[in-house]
């Protein structure tokens, strides 16, 4: 790729009077060797993947092995149309919540996901896509380039920062999708390429210092719920940018900030299981009941989540 940050990605596309999705999609194909068309057709495949995911969270039993957790995308769902639409957060924004949380529950069953851009931070993305391409009628080409779109922005983030809670908390898995969703939806409302960089900077900072703290070592609380709350923060930031509020620290700066902090997180607070919600008396009876032994709690991660299928973005 030659861009290595989101100013530079911004200004590039800006010069040649490209989105963001254009200008990753050649880019991608250069690298790769492969011609647009076939990066298309893969790109389109992953999205299918994504609707299918969000079908089977809303319509389907997803309770997870471990029982903690599954059926709350349904349960949202009911409540959205139980209410006419009068929610809190407005309909839109509950809709975007019930499939994210939906995907994240077929992630903690099993099933088949697309890790944008880990597997704990799955739900974000398609929460925010195929939600506002069911409210304003958008193409599954529409929805390919935005995908583009927001591996641009991943890209950036994971080469100069992290993706990984294991790394950097989940301000890098839940904070990193969030932006990804925020920049992609700007492109798809017909933001510049400038307002997704600053669209990610406003995702990204207030995320920032988010811990890693699974209970139990699972992937699933608080996990889960925190896709359901990112798609809701990322629509939130998209109109930010798009109503022409900027970041005023600029996105590559917040990036780096978000590296540092992951930095010196202590370890308890990167995916161990051993500090935050992890560590408190809830938190320590579900592992002792699940596992009867810390250690066993604490491995069950990489055990409960290596059958999950997943493909990356």
């Amino acid at each position: 790729m030659n861009f290595a940050t989101i100013a530079e990605l911004a200004a590039r596309c800006e010069e040649a009077g490209q989105p963001i999705s254009a200008y990753m999609l050649a880019q991608q194909s250069q690298e790769s060797g492969r011609s647009p068309a076939q990066e298309r057709e893969q790109m389109a495949a992953y999205y299918q993947v994504m609707k299918e995911a969000v079908r089977r969270g809303t319509t389907t039993d997803t309770t997870s092995r471990s029982g903690l957790t599954g059926g709350d995308a349904r349960r949202v769902m009911t409540y959205l149309g139980a209410s006419g639409g009068e929610t809190s957060a407005g309909s839109h924004a509950t809709l975007a919540m019930a499939y994210a949380l939906a995907v994240s529950e077929v992630n903690a069953s099993m099933g088949r996901i697309v890790a944008t851009p880990t597997a704990g931070s799955c739900g974000i993305l398609p929460g925010v896509l195929v939600s506002g391409q069911e409210r304003f009628g958008w193409s599954d080409d529409r929805m390919v380039d935005s995908l583009f779109c927001a591996g641009a922005l991943g890209f950036v983030i994971a080469n100069n920062a992290f993706i990984s809670g294991a790394e950097g908390g989940c301000q890098a898995e839940v904070g990193s999708a969030i932006a990804m969703a925020a920049g992609a939806l700007v492109e798809l409302r017909g933001g510049t390429p400038m307002q997704c960089a600053h669209a990610v900077g406003l995702a990204l900072k207030n995320t920032l210092g988010l811990v890693c703290d699974p209970v139990a070592g699972l992937v699933e609380v608080p996990c889960i719920v925190r896709n359901g709350m990112g798609a809701v923060n990322a629509l939130a930031a998209a109109d930010l940018a798009l109503a022409g509020v900027r970041s005023v620290i600029p996105a590559d700066e917040v990036v780096g900030a978000m590296r540092d902090i992951g930095a010196a997180m202590p370890e308890t607070l990167r995916e161990t299981g051993k500090g935050g919600l992890a560590a408190t008396p809830t938190g320590k009876r579900i592992a002792q009941a699940l596992f009867g032994d810390e250690d066993e709690a604490r491995d069950a991660e990489t055990a409960g989540q290596g059958a999950a299928q997943e493909a990356d973005v």
